[in-house]
């Protein structure tokens, strides 16, 4: 809503608006306003839960403090929304296609969380919201993640003329002939083309259509059947994802410090993906319109940083499902967006490794227990955590040294940009 109004004092030649025509500087105050709502608003919230005995009830595991964690605030999800969605209205563009669909993302799976922790709390039935309905949830987001990706002709990605004829793209619009900067002579038309490209880390060059994979069908009409790879594709993602850093949400500060490192890096991978001379320096996909995520992520990593204050050990309130399946769903779509999402295996190694040693510990329990009569277990403990807390490990310790694992990860999708 500002930038519109500063937008108009610009034109009236007030001294000084302009500055909101820059994203690095709305990105800064994005993060500043985000951080003071989590932190001076982040307070008020916890008192109010603890007034409302919005409490946390804590199953014996056999872990270590884990009974003085009983009656902790819970919900604070609330807290990481608000300081998202706050400077998101006052400093985005909200015409966005972009924009929208993460404000979009962000409030159905807050809902969805919210139920869940409703049910839990005040109903008092622990399973809280039935899973079918997650599911379901998650499937709807990125259903409609997938379809605007592939019908809206906002979503494009910007491509030399020629090599869109070569791989048989449609353009939505044509540039007049420019000479691209840093190739005196380099005269090209430029197009914008709706089309299913991704980034492929490692291989040089680095694009994959999504359309190659659709079975027996000629491949002069594989665009018109893409959507059969694709929706599948991105509903996993945004399943997968969503259901992580649920899973990683179990000890203090551990998803919400991830989220902020990973939240950072894809602020950079949108930066880089939004300009024209970078995008091209690096050989990634230039995406018009995607400098706005930029405003979104600023505005993520202040939510996550500033709800760290009342959520590191010991935890004065806990995220709930409000928080983390936000969170992760607001890093798959974001990922998506930006035709990173094959980056998210590297980029989300710490929710990927919690989620397999879930997957682990099952599915080798059912089968020792077909096999040899007894259930036997890989880990002491799943998720991963909790296998480093029944070695005796203290949450504060494990919690830094997962973060830490998370900046080598996040350095390493970084340099992804340049190694292939």
């Amino acid at each position: 809503m500002l930038y519109y109004l500063f937008d108009y004092l610009e034109k009236q030649g007030f001294p000084g608006a302009g500055l909101f025509e820059f994203i690095t500087f709305r990105a800064g105050l994005a993060v500043i306003i985000s951080l003071i709502i989590s932190m001076v608003f982040g307070g008020r919230i916890i008192r109010f839960l603890r007034s409302q005995q919005v409490g946390e009830s804590v199953r014996d595991l056999g872990l270590a403090g884990q009974k003085e964690k009983e009656g902790t605030p819970t919900m604070g999800g609330v807290i990481i929304i608000m300081a998202i969605m706050i400077p998101c209205l006052l400093l985005a563009k909200l015409d966005n296609i972009y924009i929208l669909l993460m404000l979009l993302a962000t409030t159905w799976m807050g809902i969805i969380g919210f139920l869940d922790d409703y049910i839990k709390v005040f109903k008092k039935d622990k399973k809280g919201l039935k899973g079918r309905f997650k599911i379901l949830g998650q499937i709807g987001l990125g259903l409609i993640v997938a379809l605007v990706m592939l019908n809206s002709e906002e979503v494009v990605v910007r491509m030399n003329l020629e090599d869109a004829e070569i791989l048989g793209l449609t353009p939505v619009i044509i540039e007049d002939a420019k000479v691209i900067q840093g190739r005196p002579g380099d005269c090209v038309e430029m197009a914008h083309v709706q089309t299913t490209l991704t980034n492929v880390p490692f291989f040089k060059g680095n694009r994959l259509d999504y359309k190659r994979f659709v079975p027996f069908v000629p491949k002069k009409n594989q665009s018109k059947y893409v959507w059969l790879i694709f929706i599948p594709l991105i509903i996993i993602i945004v399943t997968a994802v969503s259901n992580a850093a649920n899973l990683t949400d179990g000890i203090d500060g551990l998803a919400t410090g991830t989220s902020a490192i990973i939240g950072a890096t894809l602020g950079i991978l949108t930066y880089v993906s939004s300009n024209a001379i970078v995008a091209d320096y690096l050989n990634i996909l230039y995406l018009p319109g995607t400098s706005e995520l930029v405003i979104f992520s600023a505005c993520f990593l202040g939510a996550c940083i500033g709800f760290l204050w009342y959520n590191a050990y010991p935890a004065q309130v806990f995220m709930g499902d409000t928080g983390s399946l936000t969170l992760g769903s607001i890093i798959a779509v974001m990922a998506i967006l930006i035709r990173k999402e094959l980056l998210i295996p590297i980029l989300c190694g710490i929710f990927l490794v919690e989620n397999l040693s879930v997957m682990i510990q099952v599915g080798y329990f059912k089968y020792s227990r077909r096999k040899y009569g007894e259930g036997r277990r890989v880990f002491l403990m799943s998720p991963l955590h909790h296998h480093f807390q029944k070695k005796g490990m203290h949450e504060s310790k494990i919690v830094t040294r997962f973060l830490i694992v998370g900046v080598l990860l996040a350095v390493l999708t970084m340099i992804t940009l340049k190694i292939r």
